[in-house]
């Protein structure tokens, strides 16, 4: 909005056309600038001006855009040799000129919509249904589920590691006989079997996620040898990895008030035949589920 510099700019121009007359008398005997009949006429246009400017201010206000990248919200501006005189909601503020990139009318500024909060990664993984049926039937977290399969094969259901642990949740071929798995790489069965193994474990270790995933990667005799997570490079990154993945997608999911349950007998997996029952679960791991080197 430029009224107002305009409004003064006349003002100016008038007062210097007006000086050498300063010290005649007016037809009413009056002397200086306001006998001045030319003064007194842009006085009246810069005070009509003035009003112009502040019936305009009122009906809309404009954003200063900074090179920071901030807006400031203005309801009139000056401009003073090499700065703006940008008036605010309270008060005034000087900003450079070299420091303002445009100034937008309000109309035509679309604020940024705010983000919808991020999906859970167990409601966004590709698997998601076959996570949130093991974990409602083992009382397993299925954010925790989720997170251990994007470490493990990045939702690869083939994948086959070096230690020969394969499917989603890279089992060992003990570990999968050991829970009645007939085909490792069913996505159905691997998740099955991979999500009682993490509920034996969490068990075993009183809820500690720390020991539990240490002992998902490198095995429950390491753990119990060190007494501690296992000095491998591959499971302290390993048990990292995936407790970030799984507080990140908590930090996204809803609140939940209800506490797991843990189931007190296992059903059969899901591809497995009603005649050919699951082995029966032991009181803690003994399969030696261990892929990191010793």
């Amino acid at each position: 909005m430029h009224l107002k510099s305009l409004a003064q700019d006349a003002g100016s121009a008038v007062t210097r056309a007006c000086a050498p007359r300063l010290c005649r008398k007016s037809a009413f005997g009056g002397t200086g600038i306001l006998a001045c009949p030319e003064f007194r006429l842009a006085m009246r246009i810069a005070a009509f001006l003035l009003l112009v400017l502040l019936a305009v201010s009122g009906a809309r206000a404009e954003y200063i855009v900074l090179r920071s990248g901030q807006r400031l919200h203005v309801t009139g501006y000056q401009l003073l040799d090499d700065k703006y005189r940008l008036q605010l909601q309270g008060g005034w503020l000087d900003v450079q000129t070299a420091d303002v990139v445009s100034i937008e009318p309000e109309e035509v500024f679309t604020p940024v919509p705010a983000q919808p909060p991020a999906a859970p990664a167990a409601a966004m993984s590709p698997y998601h249904e076959l996570v949130a049926a093991a974990a409602s039937r083992y009382g397993v977290d299925a954010e925790l589920i989720t997170s251990v399969i994007a470490v493990e094969s990045n939702f690869d259901p083939k994948a086959v590691s070096r230690k020969n642990a394969r499917g989603l949740m890279q089992l060992l071929p003990e570990t999968a006989a050991r829970f009645g798995v007939k085909d490792v790489f069913d996505p159905a069965e691997n998740i099955d079997a991979g999500t009682r193994y993490l509920r034996d474990l969490l068990q075993l270790y009183n809820n500690d996620l720390t020991l539990t995933l240490a002992a998902y990667n490198a095995g429950p005799d390491n753990v119990q040898k060190y007494g501690r997570v296992p000095p491998f490079s591959e499971t302290v990154s390993y048990v990292k990895r995936v407790k970030r993945n799984y507080e990140k997608g908590k930090s996204a999911a809803p609140p939940k008030t209800a506490t797991p349950k843990t189931a007190a007998t296992d059903p059969p997996p899901p591809s497995a035949s009603a005649t050919s029952p699951s082995p029966p679960a032991p009181t803690g791991p003994s399969s030696p589920q261990g892929k990191a080197p010793e």
